[in-house]
Order: structure tokens, then C-alpha cells, then sequence
């Protein structure tokens, strides 16, 4: 196996280097015909890091190229990415976030390169379920959903309810099938003194509860004029009302502490490890960290009771940017990413894989996780995260939501607000 060069020097000194280059344009340097640069953010020893390391090894071995491979802070890429992107100290591949705000906005400015040929020549679009490939695909407003592909996504997430096992036998609770039986559960540990669902206002654990409530009363024509811009939301009508008028309902039933209004997602999680809360709705990223620290009871999960829809989407993406040297060499690289034996490492290092065979997970916690979600995609059932919409629309969401648990604002306030936030970003998009 060739050498790789692992280069620690952060964007800001590439950038710095960029800015004397004056009369240099993008994408003019000539690069080594025979080495490939790629950056990523995955920490070796995470699932992603295991089997891009492989990845490299199987490319390098193949295709007789070096890999340059430099390991970047999440931070680093995202705020300097358009700058260092238009030069020719570009790297042929990175790992890249989905989204309007993200790999949309640098589509939108030229900064990325149109990879239709090239899907369509490996077709990985045959690999990746509908939903998966939303995001993956922008038009020329940097609006995900359709027009040409932007990036190839390298695994997926989505949120699902884990469950104290132990907490609900010592209850006699069976695994909820239906919503009643959720809510019939959810009484069942209030009466035993016990409040049920583990959660946070002040980070996004609520906001996700808030979603899956509006997504049980949704189909996928709302999700489109939700997230996609496809139409008009109604921001009094039923899902939302509904959703909105749920969480107060479980916060003066008890099943969720006002406390929430004060806490972040740790400290949700926290609760749920210690077995201080039965139930916690939230991302499938939370998986490897409960396998790992969760000793004292036997856990598992379900998904939402009676939702087709569900949160989630692709994880991060590989993207070549324009000014790439080699790009052949990089639709290389992502086509190795895709083959069954390197999903297979995510899968079982603790990963989501978008492309595995499951036959080839052999942990059997990880298969659990990896079959609701092929469950999940092969209905479509992705409907994305309730904050992007708009690039602030986290942080308004978590603040209405914690008026809401405080008693400061009522549902009809609260989606108002809300449906202010949204329609003065969105509008530019619909004239």
C-alpha cells in the first residue's frame, strides 16, 4: 500500500495560503494525475473512520493512486468551505453536510460539481432509498429534492423510541403497537410515580417529539411543502395544532417534566442511561453510546406507534468540488464506499450503512438498528428534522417549544411565532 500523507494544518492556514494567490483561479493548478486528496471530520475509531480507512486501503491497492487523506474538524470545513472551495487548494473529495444551508448553498454558488454522469455510470441511485437521495440532489436555488446530484451520501440516521426493557416488565407494559397503547404506557409509569419520556427543550430532543407528533397526522405531500417549499404550510392546521397541543398535554399529564424547559440533550440521554426515564425518543446516533454505557438494565427499540412517517435522512455526503484535480479519481473512491464489504464495516463498527446487505451484520444489536431502518426506507417513511427549513429555525423552535412547557405561551401562540419564522425565510423561494 502506497504512503498516505495525513496533514493536520487547519482551513484557516489553507485559507490564508489562498488569499496570496492573487490572479489564481479556481480549479487552474495542476494536481497529480496519480493521487487523490480527500478530506473528512470521522474520528478514527468511529464507524465512519473504520471504513474510510479501509476504503483507502482497497483504493490505494486497486487503482495504484496515493490517498492524501487530511482529517478536519466538522467546524473547520463548514465555515470556510465556500472560500477554500473556490481555489485551487481544494481537495478532489470531502465529506460534506446535507441540506439548503450546507452542501445547497455551495451547489448554488458553482462550488460543487454536478455528479449526474457519474451516478448514473456506478449507479449508486439504485443503491439509495427515495428519501436518502432528497437530500443529495439540489436544484439552482440550492433547494434539495430535485435537479442535478450534488453528493453521495455515506450513511444514513433517524430517530426511533428506545426502551427500558426491564423498566417496562417490572410495569407490565408490552412494546406499544398502536398510539393507545403508547399513551396507555405512558399513564402507566406517571401512576407508579415515574415520569416517562426522557427530554429537552433547550436542545433538540423536544423538538424531535414535536415533529414525530405532526409526521403521525402527516403524509408525504406535507413533508414536501414542509421541507421542499412544494406549497403552502398551514401553521394552524392539524398536524401542527395537533403536535403542538400534544406536548402541552404531556407536560400537564406528566409524562414530560417542565424541568425539560431547562435541559440540553445530555442531560436528557443522562436520564435515560441511568434508567431515570423509561422512554426517549431521539436519534439513531445515540446507539452506539447507550450499547457502550448502559450496564445496569436491557434496553431496545420501537418505532413511533402508528407513523408511515419518520424522522431521518442521509447522513453526511461525499462531495467533489469544482476545482477538483482529479474527480475521476474521486467517483472511484465513493464507488468503493458503496460496496457491500465496507458498508458491512459501518454496520457492524456501529454505523447506519445506506447500502448494506444485512447478511452481512453479524452484531446482532447493530442488525436491530439496521432493519428498522431498511423497514423505514423501503416504505419511504424519511421525513427529515423539523429545523431545516430555515437557517435559524433550530434555535426558534427550541424557544417556543420551552414557552410552551413553561406556561408562557399557548399552541396557537406558539404556531404562530413559529409559522412567522418560517414563512419570512421561505417566501424568497415561492415568488
Amino acid at each position: 500500500m502506497k504512503r498516505r500523507i495525513r496533514l493536520i494544518a487547519g482551513l484557516a492556514a489553507v485559507a490564508a495560503g489562498t488569499a496570496a494567490l492573487s490572479g489564481c483561479s479556481a480549479g487552474s493548478g495542476e494536481g497529480d494525475a496519480d493521487t487523490l486528496t480527500l478530506w473528512h471530520y470521522e474520528g478514527a475509531d468511529s464507524a465512519m473512520g473504520k471504513a474510510w480507512d479501509e476504503a483507502i486501503r482497497i483504493f490505494e491497492e486497486e487503482t495504484g493512486a496515493t490517498v492524501e487523506f487530511e482529517e478536519k474538524g466538522f467546524e473547520q470545513i463548514r465555515s470556510t468551505a465556500s472560500q477554500v472551495l473556490n481555489s485551487n487548494e481544494a481537495p478532489d473529495i470531502l465529506e460534506y453536510a446535507k441540506g439548503n444551508g450546507t452542501a445547497g448553498l455551495l451547489a448554488s454558488q458553482g462550488l460543487l460539481t454536478d455528479i449526474t454522469d457519474a451516478v448514473e455510470e456506478y449507479g449508486w441511485d439504485d443503491k439509495l432509498a427515495p428519501a436518502l437521495q432528497t437530500t443529495a440532489r439540489y436544484n439552482d436555488q440550492g433547494v434539495m429534492g430535485d435537479g442535478p446530484w450534488y453528493g453521495i451520501p455515506n450513511y444514513g440516521e433517524f430517530v426511533t423510541v428506545y426502551y427500558n426493557k426491564d423498566a417496562f416488565a417490572e410495569q407490565g407494559i408490552e412494546v406499544p403497537t398502536t398510539y393507545a397503547e403508547f399513551e396507555a404506557a405512558l399513564q402507566t409509569f406517571t401512576d407508579a410515580g415515574v415520569t416517562p419520556l426522557a427530554e429537552s427543550a433547550q436542545e433538540y430532543p423536544l423538538g424531535q417529539l414535536w415533529y414525530q407528533l405532526a409526521l403521525s397526522q402527516a403524509d408525504r405531500s406535507w413533508v414536501d411543502d414542509y421541507q421542499l417549499y412544494a406549497g403552502p404550510v398551514d401553521w394552524q392546521g392539524e398536524p401542527l395544532t395537533y403536535a403542538t397541543d400534544t406536548v402541552k398535554d404531556y407536560v400537564d399529564k406528566g409524562y414530560i417534566s417542565p424541568d425539560a424547559s431547562g435541559l440540553k440533550a445530555e442531560d436528557a440521554g443522562l436520564e435515560f442511561i441511568n434508567g431515570e426515564a423509561p422512554i426517549f425518543v431521539s436519534g439513531s446516533w445515540w446507539y452506539g453510546r447507550f450499547i457502550s454505557d448502559i450496564s445496569g438494565f436491557d434496553w431496545g427499540i420501537f418505532e413511533f406507534p402508528e407513523a408511515e412517517l419518520n424522522l431521518g435522512s442521509a447522513g453526511n455526503m461525499w462531495v467533489v468540488p469544482t476545482s477538483a484535480k482529479n474527480p475521476e479519481l474521486a467517483y472511484k473512491f465513493i464507488d468503493i464506499t458503496m460496496r457491500p464489504e465496507i458498508q458491512a464495516i459501518l454496520g457492524n463498527s456501529g454505523g447506519l450503512p445506506v447500502a448494506a446487505d444485512i447478511a452481512d451484520i453479524t452484531d446482532e444489536k447493530s442488525k436491530e438498528l439496521i432493519e428498522q431502518f431498511n423497514t423505514i426506507n423501503e416504505r419511504d417513511g424519511l421525513a427529515f428534522y423539523p429545523d431545516w427549513p430555515t437557517p435559524t429555525f433550530y434555535d426558534e423552535l427550541n424557544g417556543e417549544l420551552q414557552n410552551l412547557i413553561n406556561g408562557t405561551s399557548d399552541s396557537t401562540t406558539v404556531l404562530t411565532n413559529l409559522g412567522e419564522y418560517y414563512d419570512s425565510y421561505v417566501a424568497d423561494f415561492r415568488e
